[in-house]
């Protein structure tokens, strides 16, 4: 039986999640994939599709047979034990120092395309944004469907509106250009190019609240990747058309450029307001994920029991509140630090790959069948996908090793307590 309200279907699920997918990278990370590997990029996005499906399909099984607001640390707990819950637990949330801090920097990039903003300003905005989240957080999970589906149609038109005018494709741009010579350049471009299909792990916490999570939710699942596969893929062809990139300072500013290019300056708002709205509906998603991990723990007795609060709506407001709280921290110290968003986007990467490399060996213990073997080629995918992230994986490991200490030690403080034996 669910412990959270039942009231997702099948639409509004495709909403979140290509929402979630889309969002902060859509107007980003073409532009930064087409910096590090040029038309080879096109190729790139190509494979990672045809590498993501094999862990969506795993997903799929995984919360169609456990649906859990616990998501993915649940998951690798109920196959490895409650040591390896906690610790990925506390894996996936050391996202939000590197993670969040890189999409309120993006999300805010778009307000600078309008106006000159100091970093002071540019921080009020991303504390703003958070604000807005935590607002829209305390209604029922349906209301935050209904406005990601209306995102997802925006981004989709917007793609669809340079394409129409931007008469594309065209004939100096192939759709899928010779790659000879060009291999050695996509491990670069999948490294940043992985940010966009992170969010599957996170609308794993959203199983328990669908109508009917054994049928819709793997199904919102797999058609919310396939979508934003597609527009990922069609907003790079579009950004190599306009040869919107090459510096990643300023790649950020694809989209403006793009539209400017068709369009002229009174194409900026349009810009603006879809970019930062595709942001906010991104990190929406997350901040919503992240909270109902915090109060599934709280809610078992593995963090303290006021976490496991919700509101008269039935959400967990006071877990996603301490969220916010922790994301707005992080941002202020990362606009301090002045860290670039490449930086952040790939550290982060780290840590999501080993979720998902957890996670698809999860499925090798739980699943059967032909689902058990998808699982297993999933894990190896993962961890090639680790090898191709190189030194940036460092942060994740070391990560992952401090945290496993950390728990090892507290356990055997445990077992030596004078209190342990009551």
């Amino acid at each position: 039986m669910s412990r959270l309200n039942q009231e997702l279907g099948l639409l509004q699920g495709i909403g979140l999640l290509s929402t979630s997918l889309l969002g902060t990278g859509i107007f980003v990370i073409p532009a930064l994939a087409a910096t590090a590997a040029g038309e080879a990029s096109l190729w790139a996005w190509m494979l990672l599709i045809t590498l993501v499906l094999p862990v969506a399909f795993t997903f799929a099984q995984l919360g169609r047979h456990f649906p859990h607001a616990g998501g993915a640390p649940h998951l690798i707990g109920r196959a490895f034990g409650s040591r390896m819950e906690r610790i990925s637990a506390w894996l996936f949330l050391a996202v939000l120092p590197v993670g969040l801090p890189a999409a309120l920097s993006i999300a805010s990039g778009f307000w600078q395309a309008l106006f000159t903003l100091s970093h002071g300003q540019a921080l009020i905005i991303q504390l703003a944004t958070l604000a807005a989240i935590l607002l829209l957080g305390q209604r029922p999970a349906k209301a935050s469907g209904l406005i990601q589906g209306a995102i997802a149609v925006a981004i989709i038109g917007t793609i669809a509106l340079i394409w129409w005018f931007g008469d594309l494709p065209s004939s100096k741009q192939p759709l899928l250009p010779t790659i000879s010579g060009s291999w050695h350049l996509l491990p670069a471009a999948l490294g940043v190019m992985f940010w966009c299909f992170v969010g599957i792990e996170a609308f794993t916490h959203m199983g328990e609240e669908f109508k009917h999570p054994k049928r819709d939710f793997p199904l919102a699942l797999l058609l919310g990747v396939l979508l934003a596969g597609l527009v990922y893929w069609a907003c790079s062809l579009a950004v190599l058309s306009f040869h919107a990139y090459g510096d990643v300072q300023t790649d950020a500013a694809s989209l403006p450029r793009m539209l400017d290019q068709l369009f002229g300056a009174k194409a900026l708002w349009l810009s603006a307001l879809i970019g930062y709205l595709a942001c906010f509906a991104s990190m929406n998603v997350y901040l919503q994920g992240f909270a109902r991990l915090i109060w599934s723990l709280a809610d078992e007795g593995k963090l303290p029991r006021p976490l496991a609060q919700r509101n008269h709506h039935g959400v967990p407001a006071r877990a996603l509140l301490l969220v916010v709280i922790i994301c707005a921290l992080c941002a202020s110290l990362a606009a301090v630090m002045q860290l670039s968003v490449d930086q952040l986007i790939r550290y982060a990467n780290g840590n999501f790959v080993l979720i998902y490399l957890f996670s698809m060996a999860a499925g090798w213990v739980l699943l059967k069948g032909m689902w058990r073997w998808v699982a297993a080629f999933s894990a190896l995918l993962c961890a090639l996908v680790m090898i191709a992230l190189g030194n940036d994986a460092w942060y994740a490991v070391g990560l992952l090793l401090a945290l496993a200490a950390l728990d090892y030690i507290r356990s055997r403080r445990a077992q030596t307590s004078p209190y342990s034996a009551h």
